[in-house]
């Protein structure tokens, strides 16, 4: 990496995105990155207990001050909410029940923040989003010119050729808000996707799992007892002992995309039908694009090893 990346961070923080948030604060502390602030998105949890559960998570990586969390979109644009504690627990950290954080929301919402902070800073901000994009969505209709002041968007969300995580087809921070998702992806301004197809690869399992559990410091300590709840409720799925920390993914390749493969399609959400939706859809037809959407740069892998590595690796820095 040849400059720091400036990240304006929106989330839900449950389990994998507070895995996202060490991260980060790993780059942060190694002068690899710069956090400006984190927006919370319902999801996960409620925006309100994401941005406490953020500040937690900054807290105990060190960082007290200079990162404004700003409490986003409470409901999607077009239906009901729903929350996902039974991957993340009630308090959206594996019900842990940590003490509250020193520090408190600011107040504004997210959406205004992305305003704000890209009209301070154009052309410098990498906006990283891993819940529902509704605050994005807000964002847009707030200033029309956003999308020329953001310098790229990497979106965790998705699923193409690989199946739902919340309906057959459907991904869940897209299906959580499919009228915002469609906003963002007609939007001109550079985008990373990064669906299931690239993540669910990247489970980490026992050894990655007892290294992290065996480290001593705070961090590692805190990251491992947050984790034990999300591994409890992957293992069924993947068949052995295990977690997919979706959202580190896309951090990760935001700083370094060539870790990635990618195709470039336009993309579109499917918002009405009965089975199907909130699916992200792309024509992968061989035949001139008559789509008049941007391409999105769509990650379908990575290089796993070097994925597992690297975030582990944070994690015992901090």
């Amino acid at each position: 990496m040849t400059k720091a990346t400036t990240f304006l961070y929106d989330c839900d923080t449950g389990i994998d995105d507070a895995m996202t948030l060490l991260y980060l604060a790993s780059l942060v502390q190694a002068g690899e990155a710069e956090l400006v602030g984190v927006g919370t998105v319902h999801g996960n949890v409620d925006p309100l207990t994401g941005a406490l559960n953020t500040l937690r998570v900054l807290e105990a990586a060190g960082i007290t001050e200079g990162v404004p969390v700003a409490v986003g979109a409470t409901r999607p644009m077009a239906q009901d909410v729903h929350y996902a504690l039974d991957w993340h627990g009630t308090d959206g950290l594996g019900d842990t029940h940590l003490p509250a954080p020193a520090g408190r929301p600011v107040t504004g919402s997210a959406a205004a923040q992305i305003v704000r902070l890209a009209r301070s800073r154009p052309g410098e901000l990498t906006l990283l989003a891993t819940g529902p994009l509704t605050n994005l969505g807000a964002a847009l209709l707030l200033d029309d010119a956003l999308p020329s002041l953001i310098r790229e968007v990497v979106i965790m969300g998705g699923a193409f050729d690989h199946p739902g995580n919340i309906t057959t087809h459907a991904e869940a921070n897209i299906w959580h808000d499919p009228e915002a998702a469609d906003l963002v992806f007609a939007a001109d301004w550079p985008m990373i996707l990064v669906p299931l197809d690239a993540t669910h690869p990247t489970a980490v399992h026992d050894d990655w799992l007892d290294r992290l559990a065996a480290h001593d410091a705070p961090v590692a300590r805190f990251a491992a007892k947050i984790l034990k709840f999300y591994e409890e409720a992957y293992t069924p799925t993947l068949k052995r002992r295990g977690a997919v920390i979706h959202d580190a993914l896309a951090a990760m390749l935001a700083v370094d995309p060539e870790l990635g493969e990618y195709v470039h399609r336009c993309v579109r959400v499917e918002l009405r039908g009965e089975l199907t939706r909130g699916t992200t859809v792309w024509d992968a037809r061989s035949l001139p694009a008559e789509d008049t959407r941007r391409p999105v740069q769509v990650a379908v892998g990575s290089d796993v090893p070097a994925f597992q590595e690297r975030l582990l690796t944070a994690l015992l820095s901090l």
